[in-house]
């Protein structure tokens, strides 16, 4: 397992405690060094916050960790593609690279603006595509009965 599948797979687990709390299962964590500084998975029902998402409480708490709204030198991994509005966090916080795992068609950032994460951060998609995807697809599923 590489360097992105292991992260990945630590966002893999946080998405699954969304989802045993009814949460839309995502995943993410924060990581700077080799080391894990954030992590965070979809609260919005539990917090009734619409910003709960698992890139914001990530953000948050690698923030509080390195005592500094800015991310230089941290990747951020999330399960799923990250929506306009953690976008636009991921690129306040000067985020250096995002990893996520399964593709948001309808909500995310790609289908706004490919611009809200600037190009001199790196992103690479697709990590753990169908492990992330099938938890996703199972809750909506399971939404949906």
């Amino acid at each position: 397992m590489n360097t992105d599948q292991y992260y990945m797979s630590r966002a893999l687990m946080l998405a699954a405690l969304a989802d045993e709390e009814n949460e839309v299962p995502v995943g993410a964590v924060v990581v700077c060094n080799d080391q894990i500084i954030g992590k965070g998975y979809n609260q919005t029902q539990q917090l009734e916050d619409a910003t709960a998402h698992a890139e914001m409480l990530a953000i948050t708490s690698a923030s509080a960790f390195l005592h500094s709204r800015h991310l230089q030198k941290c990747t951020l991994y999330v399960t799923l593609e990250p929506c306009p509005m953690c976008a636009s966090a991921i690129n306040w916080a000067q985020v250096e690279r995002v990893v996520y795992g399964a593709e948001d068609e309808k909500r995310g950032y790609r289908s706004f603006s490919p611009k809200l994460i600037p190009p001199k951060v790196e992103i690479k998609g697709g990590v753990l595509h169908q492990e992330c995807e099938a938890l996703l697809m199972s809750f909506f599923k399971r939404l949906r009965k």
